[in-house]
């Protein structure tokens, strides 16, 4: 599906991780900041443990297996 460490950006990518429940990782200026399940995602938020980050601020990348 995806590999560990890959960057998420499309929304087909969010909705296969909510689907699957396959972790991922936020990263705010190359530092992490949190990690989770996708629960909500729009074309300008993405919703993990109860936190709403903006998509054009945030890098989201893929944990499988974490």
């Amino acid at each position: 599906m995806y590999d560990n460490g890959q960057q998420l950006y499309q929304d087909d990518h969010f909705q296969d991780h909510l689907e699957a429940e396959v972790p991922v990782q936020v990263y705010y200026l190359n530092a992490h900041k949190d990690i989770g399940f996708v629960y909500l995602y729009s074309s300008h938020f993405i919703k993990i443990n109860n936190t709403f980050y903006n998509r054009g601020m945030f890098t989201f990348v893929s944990r499988p297996g974490y």
